[in-house]
């Protein structure tokens, strides 16, 4: 079934529906009107001659300079042009159709001012599989995403380049052969397109969704180290985290639970300390608090996708033209900053947990670094370095964006949102995240065999799939290839959908 964009019900789930795997839009008809309308009164002003922001002036520092009846014709064309001024390699796909749909629910609201053909064209452009090629860099996240904006709505005057069918192709080339009619820019069409934070937020509407299930792994593989490391539950218990009120505390704690239900360790017969470190009893409060921080970013992103992030803006039933900073990213920039640093945190606490696993004198009995021939072999010690490297890298990518503000447009634009930067550190830091608790996972894998205990339904289902992948470590390997293995498992969430299978859902 399609997508119905209508400006105000667009989920992050039916984003990565449409952006990730093809889903079909559908415009509403009452959205459609609404742009018909909103059009019409703009037309009107236009022929009045009313001054109007990026109509009928310059932008930026320009705003000031107002066009001829004939510059405006050309106005929107040398827009495009000039703001198509990105860098490097390409952005992926999905990002760009996640772009292109909420910029359609943009002009869903019937306050942008563009013609439906110009809307029309975007989600046909979606539907038939035409994704325009997007540099991913250069954008400051205000006046909204302009660089790579700026390249779908080349498209929209047939320039550019787009891939279609799994072929980079001239922009003309690729609408032709979709079938696609190329609508041309008029007055407030090309700025209607490109002046928003679209790019930014369609890119942490991705990352929230995929960052959840990471976190749900994150359980999963705090559940295998705790049942290796002989853990005392008691701190998982949920009534504990109730007392003290934070909702994603009381979700990690029974999602751990969940994992380990049915252990021996569960029933008392084997003896554990009266108190556990903080890397494993402080799990449920840290992810928990990872939780609350993507809730919360969850809610940002998507009132940005159902707001009208534009400027300037047409009130049609008042005749009005609001000019203002809607395109602003921080919005989005800096809760996504939040949960940037909170993946980052999450993964501390994971390696704190593979350090217990490997240290003989904390691993409660495990042979050292996971081998039984230590000393002729180092068995996971360097695991443990290449877990470290990544999360020194995603220490300096914690770094908030939304607070390095550049002026630009001869200070114009003298605050800016970086909101950009924030979606691109977060994509590597989440990257850095599969490998880091592939590793986790692995070695944690590698304990439970050493143990004679049952473990818990999820546990032991976890561990099943890690097997499937990698092989128990008896003598010493190369490890890259297990790492990259382990690291494609957590991304592809094979383990999640194994274990949620097994003992029910998580989250």
């Amino acid at each position: 079934m399609a997508i119905v964009l209508d400006g105000s019900s667009l989920t992050i789930q039916d984003l990565v529906r449409v952006a990730r795997h093809g889903e079909k839009v559908e415009l509403a008809p009452e959205a459609l009107e609404r742009i018909r309308v909103c059009r019409s009164v703009l037309e009107e002003k236009i022929d009045a001659h009313e001054i109007m922001y990026g109509v009928n002036t310059g932008i930026g520092e320009f705003s000031e300079v107002v066009l001829t009846d004939e510059q405006v014709r050309q106005f929107q064309r040398y827009l495009i042009y000039n703001h198509a001024a990105g860098i490097g390699d390409p952005a992926p796909e999905e990002y760009v159709r996640g772009a292109m749909a909420g910029r359609v629910n943009v002009h869903a609201h019937g306050n942008s001012g563009c013609r439906p053909e110009v809307t029309q064209t975007l989600v046909e452009m979606l539907n038939r599989g035409v994704t325009p090629v997007v540099c991913q860099k250069g954008s400051v996240g205000a006046c909204g995403d302009l660089a790579p904006m700026s390249q779908v709505a080349l498209l929209l005057m047939g320039e550019g380049e787009a891939t279609y069918r799994g072929e980079r192709l001239p922009g003309r080339v690729a609408m032709e052969r979709a079938g696609i009619p190329v609508p041309g820019l008029k007055a407030r069409d090309g700025l209607a397109t490109i002046n928003g934070s679209n790019l930014l937020t369609a890119m942490s509407a991705i990352h929230l969704f995929d960052i959840d299930r990471w976190l749900r792994q994150a359980e999963i593989a705090c559940a295998m180290s705790l049942e290796a490391l002989f853990a005392n539950f008691k701190p998982y218990d949920v009534r504990l985290h109730r007392l003290r009120g934070f909702p994603g505390a009381v979700r990690s704690a029974q999602a751990i639970m969940t994992c380990v239900a049915g252990s021996d360790l569960l029933t008392g017969k084997i003896r554990t300390k009266v108190q556990d470190a903080y890397s494993m009893r402080s799990t449920p409060q840290v992810i928990g608090a990872a939780h609350d921080a993507v809730a919360f970013a969850r809610v940002q992103v998507e009132t940005e996708l159902n707001g009208v992030g534009d400027n300037p803006i047409f009130l049609p039933e008042e005749r009005l033209t609001l000019t203002g900073a809607n395109f602003q990213g921080t919005p989005v920039s800096l809760p996504m900053d939040m949960v940037g640093a909170a993946v980052t945190m999450v993964c501390v606490l994971s390696e704190r947990r593979l350090n217990r696993l490997n240290h003989p004198a904390l691993s409660v009995g495990l042979p050292a670094f996971l081998t039984k021939g230590a000393g002729m072999f180092s068995g996971l010690m360097l695991s443990q370095y290449t877990a470290d490297t990544l999360i020194v890298e995603q220490r300096i990518l914690s770094t908030p964006a939304s607070i390095q503000s550049i002026p630009a447009a001869a200070d114009q634009e003298d605050f800016v949102s970086m909101g950009m930067n924030t979606a691109i550190k977060n994509g590597q830091i989440l990257d850095n995240a599969y490998g880091i608790l592939g590793i986790e996972m692995m070695a944690a894998a590698q304990a439970l065999d050493f143990r004679e205990f049952t473990p818990g339904a999820g546990v032991n289902a976890a561990r099943r799939v890690v097997r499937r992948h990698v092989e128990h470590l008896d003598e010493d390997r190369p490890l890259y290839t297990d790492h990259t293995r382990m690291k494609e498992l957590v991304r592809s969430c094979e383990v999640l959908e194994e274990v949620e299978r097994e003992v029910g859902a998580l989250g």
